[in-house]
């Protein structure tokens, strides 16, 4: 076993699958990020709202006000754009990785499994030497040049991707998706307009198509792409339901088409070097290639410790990756109601939530009780988000009882009425209204003021 490690660790392979990643990545992002921009969302996201819900742990994180937030999306881009490009690639992806996640964890309520996925992506690209191949920095320093590195430096992403569609795919193995079709059979019917299939989403049948395709799919995709006799076939299905997505679910955004474009990593080395070959010909007008008909350069670490410490790292992280999806198992009750353990866990689409949140505030010693506008503090995304997320509602509490003792309220004690529905199942009390908040603390531990989900009979639009 320990030999087989050892063979494996120094086995090579070609660079050309990391450049093109590379290139791939970056200018997906570097779309993204200039149609987060164009479509006005810094402005609506990260200057609009007048408080923030960061994550617990990352309290001191703020955002910088109206110029400074489009200078973070100025530089973002730009360092996004030079990973693509590959110039200054380590200091460029460190930089693309540090203003990402500091962005995204601003306020939770922008929090989508798409943008955690690239953080991760732009973490693991600043440990692998993508730039040493197709780049700009090997034009301008030929000596960086390599053809091979250590076959880890690639199979890393597609581990990574692995990972995502696994765990999507057992996240599914639940019984509102298999057995009741839910959400699916909430969210298709208002795609009947669509050309030629728009008449089968009216079908209950159809949703359960749709997510037992969609668990089957997540759990075995994977081994598929990894086995060179199926992964020309696997990724036909990857196109097919990635762009089935992208229409049924367009408030995914771009992780669609940026999961079509990056399981092309799963592909072989010679694919990727005509890829690449066919792009230098295309842009090189006649110019002799420089990445074609070159001896292999083998790619080696500075210090040797280098090499051992890289893959200690890569190996706390996939630990981490494998064992943080099922942090839900500590928390008793309804994962899908009461989030705890829900987020950073590849639980993709898996449920239609909605609610209502009244917040009330009294004075201690007056007795003196006021209904909170939620619009007067918050925007319509985070009074949407809010109203189903236990740990938000406490941030929201505990923001107002420091604002309302500001106001002259003594002790202000901060209770929720609160209904949510989840499935379909119809709207119920979510948290114990008789509560005072404000006296709670943050924390992961589970929250006693939730209430338990209780089934109750399917309401007449599913019977």
């Amino acid at each position: 076993m320990i030999n087989t490690v050892k063979k494996y660790i120094s086995s090579t392979t070609h660079i050309a699958p990391l450049a093109v990643f590379r290139v791939i990545f970056g200018g997906m992002m570097f779309a993204s990020v200039i149609r987060f921009w164009l479509n006005g969302w810094i402005e609506t996201q990260y200057i609009l709202p007048k408080l923030f819900f960061p994550f617990y742990g990352f309290e001191w994180i703020k955002p910088l006000g109206g110029t400074g937030m489009y200078l973070v999306f100025a530089a973002m881009a730009l360092a996004v754009l030079f990973v693509m490009l590959g110039l200054f690639y380590r200091f460029s992806a460190t930089a693309f990785f540090l203003l990402f996640t500091y962005v995204e964890l601003i306020d939770k309520s922008n929090y989508l499994n798409h943008y955690y996925f690239v953080s991760i992506i732009s973490f693991l690209l600043i440990l692998v030497p993508a730039n040493r191949y197709f780049s700009l920095d090997v034009l301008r320093k030929p000596s960086l040049l390599v053809t091979q590195v250590p076959s880890w430096m690639v199979d890393v992403f597609k581990v990574q991707l692995g990972i995502v569609y696994f765990f999507a795919g057992i996240a599914k193995l639940n019984y509102d998706w298999l057995f009741r079709a839910m959400p699916l059979a909430i969210w298709l019917p208002a795609k009947s307009n669509l050309p030629l299939v728009g008449e089968f989403m009216n079908y209950k049948f159809t949703a359960y198509v749709f997510s037992w395709f969609g668990a089957i799919y997540d759990i075995l995709i994977p081994f598929f792409l990894f086995n060179k006799r199926t992964r020309k076939i696997a990724y036909i299905f990857v196109i097919i339901f990635h762009a089935a997505t992208a229409i049924i679910l367009p408030v995914i955004g771009m992780f669609p088409y940026i999961m079509i474009l990056a399981t092309l990593i799963f592909f072989s080395p010679e694919f990727h070097k005509k890829l690449i070959s066919n792009l230098v010909a295309l842009f090189s007008f006649g110019r002799r290639n420089l990445f074609n008909h070159l001896e292999d350069i083998s790619f080696s670490f500075s210090r040797p410790f280098v090499e051992k410490l890289l893959i200690g790292l890569l190996c706390l992280h996939f630990s981490v990756q494998i064992i943080l999806p099922f942090r839900y198992l500590l928390y008793s009750g309804n994962l899908f109601w009461t989030e705890e353990g829900y987020r950073f866990s590849w639980r993709v689409m898996l449920m239609e939530k909605g609610g209502t949140a009244f917040f009330y505030v009294k004075d201690s010693v007056t007795g003196k009780e006021s209904e909170v506008d939620n619009a007067a503090y918050l925007t319509y995304q985070q009074q949407k988000m809010l109203s189903t997320q236990p740990d938000m509602i406490l941030q929201f509490a505990h923001f107002l009882a420091t604002d309302y003792a500001k106001k002259g309220y003594t002790n202000p004690q901060v209770r929720v009425e609160s209904l949510v529905t989840l499935n379909g199942s119809g709207s119920r009390p979510f948290l114990n209204s008789s509560v005072d908040l404000a006296q709670e603390t943050e924390g992961f531990t589970s929250k006693s003021w939730i209430l338990p989900f209780e089934e109750t009979k399917l309401s007449y639009a599913e019977r």
